[in-house]
């Protein structure tokens, strides 16, 4: 019966027909329309690292506290875990599809800052860092020298310093990873033989290495409120900071005592001197 009554006015069935078009072209403007809907849930990664320490260790003092406190987390489905002997820990949380993943990582690093101060020393200095993460790659690329002229030192320099934060600040990346990324570091190697000896411990050899290689305000000359009326010009003072060669850390000291003597020289034969 409803239908009869457009069947005997097909004008007025045209225009209805043209109003509910045209109002659907004006909604179409302003509808969040997405190609492909998200089927895969969201995911958040806590990224720690504790340098020299065993995996066993990393469970124990790093990785255990985080989970702990992030069990429970809003919307959290499950979390893996995966500490590897290299130092580092990555603890993946997993949420409901349809969670916003901008407030899981959020609550989530709101967890983990209640237990950022029971974490190692090491840790805490180094950083916890909790991003959105995915567990699909979404592009994989391969750099190389076609020469061979450069080696894979400075490739991964080169992509480190020019390419990876341009590929961050493309809108929608979440996260970029190197894979086999070989970082400009110094190595120091000790001699147990040696140390023992002189009973020298690795803890000692860390402590003077975190003093000595640090950067420092050494302040300004002639700047207020010490400074008098007739003082016209303020100088900046530099003093060495970080050590960036082997001969620098070759001259840290590592014990001094008051009659003069000390140990240094310890990246080649820990070498006591008077």
């Amino acid at each position: 019966m409803f239908s009869k009554y457009f069947i005997d006015r097909p004008i007025f069935a045209f225009v209805i027909s043209i109003v509910i078009v045209l109002a659907g072209l004006a909604a179409m403007r302003t509808l969040p329309v997405a190609q492909y809907p998200e089927i895969s849930p969201p995911q958040v990664q806590v990224t720690a690292v504790y340098p020299g320490a065993s995996a066993d260790v990393l469970e124990q003092t790093v990785a255990a506290p985080i989970e702990n406190a992030i069990t429970g987390v809003e919307g959290m489905m499950y979390m893996e875990s995966i500490s590897s002997s290299a130092g580092a820990t990555t603890i993946t949380v997993t949420f409901e599809i349809g969670t916003d993943v901008d407030q899981a990582a959020v609550d989530v690093n709101n967890r983990v800052k209640q237990v950022e101060a029971r974490l190692p020393e090491e840790t805490r200095r180094q950083g916890v860092v909790v991003a959105k993460g995915s567990s699909s790659f979404l592009q994989v690329h391969a750099f190389y020298s076609p020469d061979n002229s450069r080696s894979s030192l400075w490739t991964s320099n080169y992509v480190t310093m020019n390419i990876l934060d341009n590929i961050k600040r493309i809108p929608g990346t979440t996260n970029v990873q190197i894979f086999g990324a070989r970082d400009y570091a110094m190595r120091i190697w000790l001699r147990p033989d040696i140390m023992s000896q002189l009973k020298v411990t690795v803890e000692e050899v860390t402590n003077a290495i975190r003093e000595q290689n640090s950067q420092y305000a050494a302040g300004s000359i002639g700047a207020t409120p010490t400074s008098t009326s007739a003082q016209e010009l303020v100088y900046s003072v530099t003093a060495q900071g970080r050590l960036s060669t082997p001969e620098e850390f070759d001259n840290i000291i590592i014990r001094a005592n008051c009659k003069g003597s000390f140990i240094s020289r310890f990246s080649q034969t820990m070498k006591f001197n008077f």
